[in-house]
């Protein structure tokens, strides 16, 4: 019986170890409308989803960009240093990872661009759906 309950208490270790790593590493998806004007923590790590809205693109040197991610009721400002997608441009759907500063300015530290003309992350097209801006053909930002 000892062995048995020593087995139970190293389990139940190991379980809490796992559960409390995984929670300091997840990211959480989100539209702009679900970060802007809401208090978010600083030390939460966010995937954001929407469309590079147009006119908003500009780069900064070498490696840094600003541009805003827009899920056609509210926007974001995004910075991000790195090597950008070939496939990121104005106008097209955008998943960015990191986290939202002091300023309500989303730090990304990743940068997804979206791969044909009918892809967009589940959460992304979701998102937009529920907004009507969404056609089942594959085209966004319009209304269908």
């Amino acid at each position: 019986m000892a062995m048995i309950g020593a087995a139970g208490v190293v389990l139940a270790a190991a379980v809490t170890l796992v559960l409390v790593s995984l929670g300091n590493s997840m990211s959480y998806f989100a539209a702009p409308s679900d970060i802007v004007g809401k208090a978010v923590d600083p030390a939460q790590r966010w995937r954001l989803g929407g469309l590079v809205e147009k006119g908003s693109l500009v780069h900064e040197g070498a490696s840094t960009i600003t541009f805003s991610v827009t899920d056609t009721n509210k926007s974001i400002k995004v910075t991000y240093s790195g090597i950008v997608p070939d496939l990121f441009r104005e106008g097209q759907g955008v998943v960015a990872e990191g986290v939202v500063d002091g300023a309500g300015v989303f730090r990304a530290d990743v940068l997804l661009a979206k791969h044909d003309e009918k892809y967009m992350p589940k959460e992304v097209a979701d998102a937009l759906k529920a907004q009507g801006h969404w056609d089942e053909g594959g085209a966004y930002g319009k209304k269908p």
